[in-house]
C-alpha cells in the first residue's frame, strides 16, 4: 500500500482519528470474531502467505507501536482452520541505522524446497521471504530477501540485498512463485505509477533476470501494486490452463479495488486473453485490497487472503482487518473466462462442527411484503452470522436481508437485490455499494460473511463480490429477510452463528 494513498485516507479520516487518540476508547462491537485482526495496532496488506506441514501462516504489515499506518513491519500469526489464529511475535521489524529507515513492505514467502538459494541448513529446507525495502530517506524501493530456518518465526537479511533495484521511488510488491517446468523461480512486481507489472526470473531467489513486462491495460485510473500471477485450470480441467493475474488498483467506480486478468504465460511473457482496454474487477466493494494467494498449498488448490481498507470509523485498540479466506475458480461463462470466488472449503468443517443451537436451516418459505425475523428467541444476534439463502424471484420489486438492525433508532445495513435493476446493493447510514448481477438459472443465491464490522456477499456462487463495512451500534443486532412490494420464494436458508 502507498504512501500518496495513505496520506489520502489519512486527510480524510483526521477528525475521526484524533477524536479516537484523545479517547482511545475500545470498540469491542466491532471487533471480528472470525475474520483476522491483530491484537492491538494498525494492520493493513497480507503479506507472505505459506502453508507448512497443515498451518497456515499469515504475515502482514503491521505497526507494533501505534494505532496508526507507520513503522512497517511484518506481524505473524498461524491458523490451521482459517477462522481461529494464534498471535506471534514480530517475524521481520523495520530496520534503523544511522544514516538509513528500511520499512518491511509487501512480499510473499516461498519454501524453497530443493535449497537452490543456499539458505538452508542442516537438510532442512529455508523458508524465504521476498518483499519491498522501503527507504523513505533515500525515496528509494528495491527487493529485499530474507531466510527463515526456525518454521518463519524469525527471518535473517540476505547480506547481499537489493536483489533487484531499478533505482525508482515506487517499485513494490514482489509476488514469486516457482515454476516446474522451467526449473525457476518468477517474480512479478509492480511499478506503480506506470501501469506496468514486471516479470523476473531467478535459478536461486538471488539473482534475478527481467524476462518482460506487462501493462497500460485494463483499468490504469490509479496506481497498479500488490500483484499476483497464478496458474488455474478453467472449470477444473488440466487441458485448459490459464494464468491469472491480480492487482490492487480501482474498482468499477474508481474506488480503491482489485482487478484482474486471465492468458496465457509461457514462463517469460504474458498474454492477455482480452482486449487492453476490457476491465474486470475482483471485487465491486471500495474497501477490498492488497489480496495475495497462499503459496504451498495442497491438492492444487488456491486461496486468497485480503486487506479490508477500514476506511470509515476508527476502531480501538486495533485498526484494519483481513478478508474471509477465498478460494479461487476460473469458469468458462458466455462472455468468456471468468473468475468465481467461494469462502475457503476449509471452513466448511468449521461450520459443520457448530451446535445445533448456532444453526437454522429453512426451506420453501414465501415471503410477501414483509420481513421474516431471523434471531428469535435471542438466536443469531451476536452480529457474527453465516448466512447462505437462495431465492426465486417473484413479484416482489426487492428481496434480501437485513442486518444490525435496531428496532428504537431504526438503523440497519440492507443486503436487497432490485429485480427491476439486476442490481445487489448494500446500504445504510453510510452509504451504498452496488453492483449488476443478473439472476442465475432463475435464482439468486447470496452467501452472507456479516462479523461485527464487515460484510462480503458472494452472489450466484462466487460469479460477483461486493464487500463493504458497517459499523452497527452495540444495540443493533437485528438480522431479518424481507420482501419489498410483493413476493419471493425463500429457496433454501442457512444460518450459522460464528460467535464462538
Amino acid at each position: 500500500m502507498n504512501k500518496q494513498l495513505f496520506t489520502f485516507w489519512l486527510i480524510c479520516l483526521l477528525p475521526f482519528t484524533l477524536l479516537a487518540q484523545q479517547q482511545e476508547v475500545p470498540t469491542p462491537q466491532w471487533r471480528p470474531v472470525y475474520h483476522f485482526t491483530p491484537p492491538k495496532n494498525w494492520t493493513n496488506d497480507p503479506n507472505g502467505l505459506i502453508y507448512l506441514n497443515g498451518v497456515y501462516h499469515l504475515y502482514y504489515q503491521h505497526n507494533p507501536y501505534e494505532n496508526k499506518w507507520g513503522h512497517m513491519s511484518w506481524g505473524h500469526a498461524t491458523s490451521t482452520d482459517l477462522l481461529h489464529w494464534k498471535h506471534l511475535p514480530v517475524a521481520i521489524p523495520e530496520i534503523e541505522t544511522k544514516d538509513t529507515t528500511t520499512w518491511i513492505f509487501s512480499g510473499c514467502a516461498v519454501l524453497d524446497a530443493h535449497n537452490t538459494s543456499g539458505f538452508g541448513s542442516n537438510g532442512k529446507a529455508p523458508l524465504v521471504a521476498i518483499y519491498t525495502a522501503d527507504q523513505p530517506k533515500q525515496e528509494k524501493e528495491s527487493q529485499f530477501v530474507a531466510y527463515s530456518n526456525d518454521g518463519g518465526m524469525s527471518f535473517t537479511n540476505f547480506a547481499g540485498n537489493p536483489v533487484v533495484d531499478i533505482h525508482k521511488k515506487d517499485f513494490r510488491d514482489p509476488s514469486v512463485i516457482w515454476m516446474e517446468e522451467q526449473q525457476q523461480w518468477v517474480m512479478t512486481v509492480a511499478v506503480p505509477q506506470e501501469h506496468k507489472l514486471q516479470f523476473y526470473a531467478s535459478k536461486n531467489l538471488k539473482k534475478w533476470d527481467l524476462l518482460s513486462e506487462f501493462g497500460n491495460q485494463g483499468d490504469t485510473r490509479k496506481i497498479w501494486e500488490c500483484p499476483s500471477l497464478t496458474p488455474l485450470y478453467v472449470d477444473g480441467d488440466p487441458s485448459k490452463k490459464k494464468w491469472l493475474i491480480m492487482i490492487s488498483s480501482g474498482n468499477p467506480d474508481a474506488a480503491t479495488g482489485m482487478q484482474y486478468f486471465t492468458g496465457d504465460f509461457d514462463g517469460k511473457t504474458f498474454t492477455n486473453d482480452n482486449p487492453g482496454e476490457h476491465q474486470q474487477f475482483v471485487d465491486y466493494g471500495r474497501t477490498f485490497y492488497a489480496a495475495i494467494p497462499y503459496n504451498n498449498l495442497p491438492d492444487g488448490k488456491h486461496t486468497m487472503l485480503g486487506w479490508l481498507m477500514p476506511f470509515e470509523t476508527p476502531t480501538y485498540p486495533w485498526r484494519g482487518q483481513m478478508s474471509i479466506a477465498r478460494d479461487l475458480l476460473l469458469k468458462s461463462t458466455p462472455e468468456g473466462v471468468r473468475l468465481y470466488q467461494q469462502p475457503a472449503s476449509v471452513l466448511n468443517a468449521s461450520l459443520e462442527k457448530l451446535p445445533a443451537s448456532k444453526r437454522l436451516v429453512k426451506q420453501g418459505v414465501e415471503i410477501d411484503s414483509r420481513e421474516m425475523p431471523l434471531n428469535k428467541g435471542g438466536r443469531f444476534g451476536s452480529n457474527a452470522n453465516w448466512i447462505d439463502v437462495t431465492f426465486t424471484p417473484g413479484s416482489g420489486e426487492e428481496f434480501g436481508l437485513k442486518l444490525g438492525q435496531n428496532s428504537v433508532s431504526g438503523a440497519e445495513t440492507v443486503i436487497g437485490y432490485n429485480k427491476a435493476r439486476n442490481e445487489l446493493y448494500i446500504a445504510n447510514a453510510g452509504g451504498t455499494d452496488k453492483m449488476m448481477v443478473k439472476p442465475s438459472n432463475g435464482k439468486i443465491r447470496l452467501q452472507v460473511l456479516f462479523d461485527k464490522s464487515s460484510v462480503e456477499v458472494f452472489v450466484n456462487g462466487g460469479e460477483r463480490v461486493l464487500t463493504t463495512l458497517v459499523f452497527p451500534d452495540s444495540k443493533a443486532t437485528g438480522c431479518a429477510v424481507f420482501s419489498a412490494k410483493g413476493k419471493v420464494m425463500m429457496d433454501t436458508l442457512k444460518v450459522w452463528d460464528l460467535s464462538f
